[in-house]
């Protein structure tokens, strides 16, 4: 009798519990080892690109939140930036450290969700629990600011959507303190675990060489030896007035990506308190000079024609809506009419406002770019992040493209999983911290 001998294709995916989300890779096995990988994406493909083509510019943002759910306010950031290169506007300086302190916020919450969740599948579940009660304290200040968690739809084409609330500066280093008590406790628990050190450790090595050829960016190239930073290299907003470094590792293997994300929760919260120290003053501590008036008797009022005292007073608004008032508007907007919208007063209590308001919402007006085409990047929390979008004058974009950071590390994956074993593969899939919504788009 002849014993025959082959390989064996297993199927992991696309609902497999360390698949991050919706993905498959088809392994080729020899026992234990991996001798080939078919990675499969396009399970959570929405058409975000084809969606932003069928509306206003103003209503893509909902759809740039659900690219990397994780860290959802720079994907809002990106995405203004590449319109507002488009218009040619720049935006007020308040306006720029806010959209800095939101997007470092989302980096760290993207850093403990894919640090706690890895560490989880290794075994690690008190990690896990640990990180999430971290990310908890920073999606705590997210809300306060945008009124919701995960789809925030907060910045606006010409500034944001809010200013800082009340108050919001002290909670915020009070969360930033709790942050790093919990990354101290991660680093005594998982840093020199034996467990963890072991299958991390030389497991899932990409060369600085490959990582290039493949277009990786973010934590995955850092890991490599190369500090490629975009928030350094291109730097946009206000992250050339602040002192950070851009740690790297040397080898490239899961651990370096591990050490590479946990020192850059320190770079982001050190940016953040540096922002605070040098915002320029808002209207937070502002005295209110006028009546506050209920949105709906403000519109009643402005009806009958009683518009004569409205002028001083201000709206008192629903939650999700605060910040966003006269007494804010002007520090955290661009003064372009034809952009951004008009302070609630002016909506509510003058028929000018009320115009210029619809005007902006109305299909077959809107913002309106000039022709052209522009591509602007900005630094994910897994890699370069850019925007590609091309404008034939209408008021809702004739292309948009996005370079997702995911989408390289993924074409390398086969590279870094070859060789190693089945056990393996878990422990690198998750230092790539796929986000599904960001790779198939």
């Amino acid at each position: 009798m002849v014993t025959q001998t082959r390989n064996m294709l297993l199927n992991v995916g696309p609902s497999h519990p360390a698949m991050h989300g919706v993905i498959r890779l088809i392994m080729e096995l020899e026992g234990e080892k991996i001798k080939g990988v078919d990675v499969e994406i396009g399970y959570l493909h929405r058409a975000f690109e084809k969606m932003c083509e069928t509306v206003m510019y103003a209503q893509c943002f909902p759809y740039t939140d659900r690219l990397n759910y994780v860290s959802p306010l720079i994907n809002n950031v990106g995405f203004a930036m590449t319109v507002e290169k488009l218009l040619g506007i720049d935006v007020p300086e308040r306006a720029k450290y806010i959209r800095v302190i939101m997007s470092e916020i989302s980096r760290v919450t993207d850093h403990l969700t894919c640090i706690g969740a890895s560490a989880m599948e290794l075994g690690a579940m008190s990690v896990f629990l640990y990180m999430i009660k971290a990310r908890e304290y920073l999606y705590e200040l997210v809300e306060e600011i945008t009124g919701a968690r995960l789809t925030i739809s907060y910045v606006r084409i010409g500034g944001v959507k809010a200013d800082l609330t009340a108050g919001f500066v002290d909670k915020a280093f009070q969360k930033i303190a709790d942050v790093r008590k919990v990354l101290i406790e991660v680093d005594e628990l998982l840093t020199r675990n034996r467990i963890f050190f072991d299958r991390m450790k030389g497991i899932g090595t990409i060369s600085a060489d490959d990582a290039i050829a493949y277009g990786i960016t973010g934590p995955f190239l850092r890991s490599t030896g190369v500090a490629y930073d975009v928030r350094k290299a291109n730097p946009y907003l206000i992250y050339d007035r602040l002192d950070f470094e851009v740690p790297t590792g040397t080898t490239g293997d899961n651990l370096d990506r591990y050490f590479v994300r946990m020192a850059e929760m320190e770079q982001s919260l050190r940016m953040i308190e540096q922002c605070f120290q040098q915002i320029p003053d808002g209207a937070v501590s502002g005295e209110l000079t006028g009546c506050l008036v209920p949105a709906a008797q403000m519109v009643d009022r402005a009806k009958m024609g009683q518009t004569e005292d409205l002028i001083e007073d201000e709206v008192d608004l629903d939650p999700t809506l605060q910040g966003g008032t006269k007494r804010y508007h002007d520090a955290i907007n661009a003064d372009q009419k034809d952009v951004v919208l008009p302070a609630k007063e002016n909506t509510y209590g003058n028929i000018e406002g009320l115009m210029n308001h619809f005007k902006l919402v109305m299909y077959g007006h809107g913002i309106r770019p000039p022709v052209g085409e522009v591509y602007f990047p900005v630094e994910g929390a897994n890699g370069e992040l850019g925007f590609y979008i091309v404008s034939d004058g209408r008021d809702l974009p004739w292309r948009v493209r996005v370079h997702p950071p995911c989408f390289p590390i993924m074409a390398a994956l086969p590279k870094c999983l070859v060789g190693g074993m089945m056990a393996d593969m878990v422990s690198t899939f998750g230092s790539v911290n796929m986000i599904a919504g960001e790779l198939d788009r």
